[in-house]
C-alpha cells in the first residue's frame, strides 16, 4: 500500500455513497434517537415488567458510559498541567477541528440502535447470566484471531488511494490527535467497525458463552484502547516495554498510533502491533519515539505568560479540561452547568487549599509559543481581606517560576492586578528588582481600546472608576481631545490630583461630581465601578455603556446598548488555538492579554506595573495594530 499522505487535506468535492450520517441534519436533536429506548424502559418500569426489557436498560447505561469514557480521556488530554511534558504533537486542537469532530458520538447511536435491532430480532441472545469465564476466554480469541486482522487489513484497504480520497481521509484530516478523533469517521467506516466489535461479543453470544459482564467489559475495553490511542500523551514508561519486550506486539500505544497519522502507509494495527510486525508494515522509529517522548522531563519554555484567574463557579467549566467543544465558544449560562455546580464547587475547595498555578491553555504565533497559567483562585476570593495574602503569594510564585524558566513577559489578568491587592502588580516588581521577567498588567492598551471605542463626535462623557489606574488615564486623555468628562468620586483630594496632571488648559474639561443624577443628561457613560440597577437607571434613553469593571455589569436597561469588557482579535496567524477567553469570542482576548502580547513582540525592556503613562496609550495602540491586532 502506498503512503497516502498527499491524500489528507484534500476532501473529495463530492460525497461518496455511505459517507454522511443518516441523521446529520438533526444536529443535537440526533438524540431522540434514544427515544423509543428511553420510552420502553421508562414504560417497563411503570409496569413493573424491567425484568423483561433489561437489555434496554443495559444498552442506555452502556452507551452513556462509553460517552463517558471517551470524555474523561478527553479531560485527562486537555489537562496540560498534568501531560505537557508528555505530549506527543506539541501543538495545540484547533477550533476548525473541534467543530469537524463536534458529532463524535455519531457511532455510539449506531452501535446502539443495532443493538436495539439485534436485541429485538433475537431476544433469546438477551438472556445472559452476569458471569461466564468461558465467555472471556472466547471472546479473547475472536478478538485476536478474527477482528484484529480484518481490521489490519479493511484498514490497509481504506488507506488505497480510491478510498482515502472517498472516505478515509476525513479520519486523517485531523491534525491533533485527541480522543474524541476516535469517533470522527465516515457512516461506512463505522458500519465495518460494527463489524469488528461486534465479531466477538455477538460469535461468543451464539455459541452460548455471553455474559452481561463480558458485553459491558469487552465495548468499555475496547473504547479505553480506542481513546488511549487517540490521546496525543503517551501514558506508557519506556522501561515497561524494556522488561517485558513482548508487550510491544500485545499493546497499540499512544506513540505507535500517531506515527500512522504522520506516516500512513505504516502501523494499521487497532491493538495490537504484532499484525504490523507480521505484514512488515511496522514503523521502525516506533520504539526510539515512544522511548523519547516518555522520558521527556521538561517541556518547551513559553515566550510569554498570560496569568489568568477563574471568575466564578460556573465560568470554572469553561475551562478546556472540562468539556472541549463548550469552551471553543463564548462561555454563557447553561442548564446542564447547574448540574454540575455542586461537584465544582467541591473541586474548588480543594483547590483553594492545595493548588498551585497549572496551565491553562496555549497557542503558537510566528514560532513563538504563548501559554495561559490560571491562578486557582475564584472572583469572589479577591475580595476577602484574609485571603489577599495568599493571593499575592501564588501570583509571586507564578511570576518567580516564569522569571526562572526564561519567559520573557508575564502579564496579569483583571483581579490579578487589582490596585488594592497589589498595585498593579508593583508589589513585585519592588519586592524583586532584579526580576528577567517582565511583569505587564496591561492597562495601557485596554485604555487605548476604550478611547477608541468612543465616537470622535462625543462631547461629554460620565465616568465611574474616575480615580482608579484605567479611569486617571481615560480621563486625562479623554480632556487633551477637548471632551468633557464627569468624573463621578467622593475624594476632592484624589480628583484635584488627577485634574493636576492634565495640561493646564485642558483641565476645565474634567468635573468632580458625586452622585449619579449628574449624568442624566450623558448618552455615553464608562463604568469603572459596578453599577446596580438604581444606578444605571439615571442614564438617559439611547445611552451605550462603555466598561472596564470586573466583573461587567448586568445589562438592565433594555432602552441602552451595553458595550464589553475591552478586548482585541488576535493576528491571523495564530496557531493552536481551540479555546474563547470568558465570554470572548473565537480568537478574542481581553485587552489586558493582548497589552502583554505586544509589550513582548515589540521586545519592550520595562516593566508595566502601577500607574498608566497617558504618553503611551497611542503608542501601545499603534503597536498593537502594526502587529496584526485588531480592534473588534
Amino acid at each position: 500500500m502506498e503512503n497516502n499522505k498527499k491524500f489528507c487535506n484534500i476532501p473529495n468535492k463530492k460525497e461518496a455513497p455511505l459517507f454522511g450520517w443518516p441523521w446529520e441534519n438533526l444536529d443535537s436533536f440526533k438524540y431522540l434517537l434514544y427515544g423509543p429506548l428511553v420510552a420502553k424502559v421508562i414504560y417497563a418500569i411503570y409496569k413493573g415488567e424491567i425484568k423483561n426489557d433489561i437489555w434496554c436498560l443495559h444498552i442506555l447505561i452502556l452507551f452513556s458510559l462509553r460517552a463517558l469514557v471517551h470524555q474523561l480521556w478527553s479531560i485527562y488530554s486537555c489537562m496540560l498541567f498534568l501531560n505537557r511534558t508528555r505530549r506527543i504533537n506539541q501543538h495545540g486542537v484547533e477550533f476548525n477541528q473541534i467543530d469537524a469532530e463536534w458529532h463524535w458520538d455519531n457511532f455510539l447511536i449506531l452501535q446502539a440502535l443495532v443493538a436495539s435491532f439485534l436485541y429485538l430480532s433475537f431476544p433469546s441472545l438477551a438472556k445472559f447470566p452476569i458471569w461466564d469465564i468461558r465467555g472471556f476466554i472466547c471472546c479473547l480469541i475472536f478478538h485476536i484471531g478474527i477482528s484484529e486482522p480484518l481490521y489490519y487489513w479493511l484498514h490497509r484497504l481504506l488507506h488505497s488511494s480510491n478510498l482515502f480520497h472517498q472516505y478515509h481521509w476525513l479520519h486523517h484530516s485531523s491534525k491533533v490527535l485527541h480522543p474524541f478523533t476516535a469517533g470522527h469517521a465516515t457512516f461506512l467506516e463505522h458500519l465495518l467497525l460494527c463489524v469488528v466489535v461486534g465479531i466477538p461479543t455477538l460469535g461468543t453470544a451464539f455459541i452460548g458463552y455471553g455474559s452481561i459482564s463480558l458485553m459491558y467489559s469487552y465495548l468499555l475495553a475496547f473504547d479505553v484502547l480506542q481513546c488511549l490511542g487517540h490521546c496525543n500523551v503517551e501514558v506508557f514508561p519506556c522501561h515497561l516495554f524494556d522488561n517485558i519486550p513482548i508487550l510491544k506486539y500485545i499493546i497499540r500505544t499512544p506513540t505507535y498510533h500517531s506515527l500512522h497519522h504522520t506516516d500512513m502507509g505504516t502501523n494499521f494495527c487497532l491493538f495490537m502491533p504484532l499484525y504490523d510486525k507480521l505484514w512488515k508494515t511496522m514503523n521502525t522509529n516506533s520504539w526510539d519515539l515512544q522511548r523519547e517522548i516518555s522520558s521527556r522531563k521538561t517541556s518547551r519554555v513559553p515566550d510569554f505568560v498570560f496569568l489568568a484567574h477563574v471568575v466564578d463557579v460556573m465560568s470554572a467549566m469553561h475551562a478546556p479540561f472540562v468539556f472541549r467543544s463548550f469552551s471553543s465558544i463564548p462561555f454563557s449560562i447553561k442548564p446542564f452547568l447547574f448540574v454540575m455546580w455542586p461537584f465544582t464547587y467541591m473541586v474548588m475547595l480543594v483547590m483553594w487549599a492545595k493548588s498551585k498555578t497549572f496551565l491553562f491553555s496555549f497557542y503558537n504565533l510566528r514560532g513563538k509559543l504563548f501559554q495561559t497559567w490560571a491562578v486557582p483562585r475564584f472572583g469572589f476570593q479577591y475580595f476577602l481581606p484574609f485571603a489577599k495574602e495568599g493571593i499575592n503569594n501564588q501570583i509571586e510564585d507564578a511570576i518567580l517560576k516564569a522569571d526562572k524558566l526564561g519567559v520573557k513577559v508575564i502579564s496579569l489578568a483583571a483581579l490579578n492586578k487589582n490596585e488594592g491587592l497589589n498595585g498593579g502588580g508593583l508589589l513585585f516588581t519592588t519586592k524583586h528588582p532584579n526580576l528577567k521577567v517582565r511583569v505587564v498588567h496591561g492597562n495601557t492598551l485596554t485604555a487605548a481600546v476604550i478611547l477608541h471605542e468612543i465616537p470622535q463626535d462625543v462631547e461629554e462623557v460620565f465616568l465611574t472608576g474616575a480615580t482608579s489606574k484605567l479611569g486617571r488615564a481615560i480621563a486625562i486623555h479623554l480632556a487633551r481631545r477637548k471632551v468633557k468628562v464627569l468624573m463621578l468620586t467622593l475624594s476632592t483630594e484624589r480628583f484635584s490630583k488627577i485634574q493636576k496632571e492634565a495640561p493646564v488648559d485642558c483641565q476645565k474639561y474634567l468635573v468632580q461630581v458625586t452622585k449619579y443624577q449628574a449624568a442624566q443628561h450623558c448618552k455615553t457613560w464608562i463604568i469603572g465601578k459596578w453599577a446596580t440597577p438604581r444606578e444605571q437607571y439615571w442614564a438617559p434613553s439611547g445611552t451605550h455603556f462603555h466598561q472596564f469593571v470586573v466583573p461587567p455589569v448586568i445589562p438592565f436597561r433594555r432602552d441602552c446598548t451595553y458595550g464589553k469588557l475591552a478586548a482585541m482579535k488576535l493576528p491571523d496567524d495564530v496557531e493552536g488555538l481551540g479555546s474563547c477567553e470568558y465570554t470572548m469570542g473565537r480568537g478574542v482576548v481581553h485587552a489586558c492579554h493582548a497589552g502583554g502580547l505586544v509589550h513582548y513582540l515589540e521586545g519592550w525592556k520595562h516593566h508595566e506595573v502601577g500607574a498608566l503613562n497617558v504618553d503611551q496609550i497611542d503608542v501601545v495602540w499603534e503597536a498593537a495594530l502594526r502587529h496584526g491586532l485588531k480592534p473588534l
